[in-house]
């Protein structure tokens, strides 16, 4: 259980503890890449590792969100494929080079995300030039400032990617291969939150996409559909 002070946060105002732990783990010429979607009661928030200079919105000269993901692709096709973004948003994201999301294509990616009531986050912040392991110590600075921003969004479901952000966000160690469709809970402040591991669906995980996928759809099917239908 993690307990958390009582006073009203907003996501704005953990980014500059965000920054701070940027400075000292993340690559210097790098931003920090924070969280985007819907704010306030989303159905899933998924949490991912950490954000990498593939990323455009880490780059110091970027002025507008610092979202996950922004000027990729295969994690926008994973979100197809869960029926969480549409075939003509999925067509424009690969239809464009990483230059070629401004400002305004970013907001309309989030957007239908937001409208679909999904939160997307990091466990770790600290954007690295490329797709280098961050160490469990690293990650568990973020742990604190991960359960705030859930303690301030309160999802009803929380989707972990991989063994290593499963393992640190339960405090116990988590194999996802060995957790297919089971459940774990925490506890933060007074609130109980479900928490399925998932595989990691990208970068060396790409090959487990397609687990990942259906595995996404039975969480969303038994625990967002069938809730909502009752």
């Amino acid at each position: 259980m993690v307990k958390l002070c009582e006073n009203p946060l907003k996501i704005e105002d953990l980014k500059k503890e965000y920054d701070k732990i940027q400075v000292k783990y993340g690559a210097k010429e790098l931003d920090s890449i924070y969280s985007g979607g819907c704010q306030k009661n989303p159905d899933i928030c998924f949490v991912f590792m950490n954000p990498t200079g593939k990323n455009i919105a880490s780059d110091k000269s970027w002025k507008g969100r610092k979202s996950p993901w922004l000027g990729t692709k295969n994690i926008w096709k994973l979100f197809y494929q869960v029926h969480l973004i549409s075939e003509d948003t999925l067509k424009k994201i690969e239809e464009k080079k990483a230059k070629e999301w401004d400002y305004d294509f970013c907001d309309y990616v989030y957007e239908e995300i937001t409208n679909n009531k999904v939160f997307i986050t990091n466990l770790g912040k600290c954007t690295q030039i490329d797709a280098r392991p961050l160490s469990d110590d690293v990650l568990k600075k973020y742990l604190d400032l991960l359960f705030m921003e859930i303690d301030i969004i309160k999802p009803r479901i929380i989707i972990t990617f991989g063994n290593q952000v499963s393992s640190i966000i339960l405090n116990k160690k988590i194999a996802v291969s060995q957790n297919r469709k089971i459940c774990h809970e925490i506890k933060i402040n007074k609130d109980i939150y479900k928490v399925y591991p998932v595989y990691y669906p990208v970068g060396n995980g790409i090959f487990n996409i397609d687990k990942s996928i259906e595995y996404i759809n039975w969480i969303i099917e038994n625990e967002i559909k069938k809730k909502i239908s009752i």
